[in-house]
């Protein structure tokens, strides 16, 4: 891709474009430094005010919205040992006892470093890998978008905690993708007579209930409160020897967070820790890791962060989201039709070279605002769950609603809300029934154009691309399957260890 700079710069000046991505990097700061609230709810929140907005601002709020709260879910790990984000958990390993070392202001400073340096090597990465897919992606065909997409939901239905957890919520979500109109037949499924199902399910609704409004009801039911103690931040300079000591494990994390961010499913919970462990390997002191190690702070935010450039390369040039919140992020592009692929590039190349330099900018505003506005985000922290959690139970109703000015949204998301509180009582993961509904159409409307131009679907195996999207699809259930036996033998053996 040629980079037309003027262009690009042209279109970060514009007044809209700054405003979203103060919008969306300020949002997402404060959202991510409230335990239990993560970039999903932030930019699902998001989604009323996006529908107003043109293809660069929307795309910047919404980045905006996922990079600030990747840093943000950092304060309360360290101050409070609750991660604002799942990403933030082994932040919290080194933060929290450098803070309960007097030595809070350090760890909020190399967290916002880390975050920025990550951040910004990922959105390097994005501007000049995204074009180099989006070229392969062309090749693709229906029998390649097929595979692609069987591909996307195995991964997506085997990243939870549980193999055969994350399996059913993804058939859920593919029996979801069912109701409805069928765009080949014309046939109706499973509306049982009402017109109400007849429009099939709406992402909107369900992304609404099953992330924002059901960690509402889990509040709700959970009416203790996190706890608030005073800390004594002390100095919030690093030395130079400190500068010294992050910087190789800072950049071990960044490509592991970049390249974990890629793979579709993965997502920054998985990166912190995997960041954190690898740069044990090159640290100058390991032994201090889970101690208070600043070595193992900045590696566990850079590489959460990371990821999140990483996670936007699947799914801008190939329409699969790399975690749970890129997975909100497609349905939102769908909402505001941006389709995602490899003809975005062909139709909307400078906006979409514009949406990466943004993204780079963005890490500095981060970094401005970070530094500047430390303690004030701190003060989120002390906000009443009983004032907060109304405020954002009443901005879902109203993303909901919203959309088609239909209180059956409402109502949909009302009931997603309730499947999703019983998903979480019983950890079942919620990303897989995701894109279970947006990918199952997706897998279902391709393999009926291929059945019908091909007759045959043995084709999915005879065409180099789709044969290995189709083998590794294969490959990564079995690697799964095989990776769940193995702890649960690990977990029998260490029971009977124990009696």
């Amino acid at each position: 891709m040629n980079y037309d700079f003027a262009a690009m710069f042209a279109g970060l000046t514009d007044p809209t474009t700054i405003g979203m991505m103060l919008v969306g990097c300020i949002g997402g700061i404060i959202i991510g430094a409230i335990p239990g609230l993560s970039g999903s709810t932030g930019i699902i929140l998001l989604l009323p005010l996006i529908y107003k907005l043109d293809m660069v601002p929307a795309l910047v709020v919404m980045a905006g919205m996922f990079c600030g709260t990747m840093y943000g879910g950092s304060l309360p790990a360290i101050l409070i040992q609750a991660p604002g984000t799942p990403s933030a958990a082994a932040t919290s390993l080194n933060g929290y006892p450098l803070a309960q070392a007097g030595k809070a202001g350090k760890a909020i400073t190399v967290a916002l470093v880390a975050s920025v340096i990550g951040g910004l090597a990922s959105g390097v990465c994005l501007m000049f890998v995204s074009p180099f897919l989006a070229r392969f992606a062309l090749k693709f065909q229906a029998p390649e978008y097929f595979a692609l997409a069987l591909f996307g939901l195995t991964l997506i239905a085997s990243s939870g905690c549980n193999f055969i957890k994350g399996l059913i919520s993804g058939f859920v979500g593919l029996l979801l993708s069912c109701i409805g109109v069928d765009v080949i037949t014309g046939s109706s499924r499973f509306t049982f007579g009402t017109t109400i199902l007849s429009g099939g399910v709406g992402v909107l609704p369900l992304l609404v209930g099953l992330f924002a409004m059901a960690q509402v009801l889990i509040d709700v039911t959970n009416r203790s409160e996190p706890p608030r103690q005073e800390k004594n931040f002390g100095s919030f300079m690093l030395s130079l020897e400190e500068w010294k000591m992050i910087l190789l494990p800072m950049l071990v994390a960044a490509v592991t967070g970049i390249v974990i961010g890629i793979a579709p499913g993965a997502g920054g919970a998985i990166a912190c820790f995997m960041g954190y462990e690898l740069s044990k390997k090159v640290a100058r002191r390991p032994d201090l890791y889970g101690k208070g190690s600043i070595e193992g702070l900045a590696a566990s935010e850079c590489a959460n962060n990371a990821t999140t450039g990483g996670a936007m390369i699947p799914l801008i040039t190939l329409g699969v989201p790399g975690d749970a919140v890129t997975a909100v992020m497609l349905g939102a592009f769908m909402l505001v039709g941006i389709k995602p692929g490899p003809t975005l590039f062909q139709e909307y190349g400078t906006e979409m070279q514009t949406f990466f330099l943004a993204f780079i900018v963005m890490q500095l505003v981060i970094l401005v605002l970070g530094g500047l506005g430390t303690r004030l985000w701190i003060k989120i922290l002390s906000i009443p769950r009983s004032i907060l959690m109304p405020a954002v139970l009443l901005f879902c109703f109203l993303g909901a609603y919203s959309l088609a000015g239909s209180t059956r949204d409402a109502v949909f998301a009302l009931a997603f809300s309730i499947l999703g509180y019983f998903m979480k009582k019983f950890q079942y993961p919620a990303p897989p029934l995701i894109l279970g509904l947006i990918l199952g159409s997706m897998a279902e409307q391709n393999l009926n154009r291929t059945l019908m131009i091909h007759q045959s679907w043995t084709v999915l195996f005879t065409r180099p691309i789709s044969a290995v999207l189709m083998i590794i699809s294969v490959f990564t259930v079995v690697w799964s399957m095989t990776e769940a036996l193995r702890t649960k033998m690990k977990e029998k053996k260490r029971n009977e260890t124990k009696s």
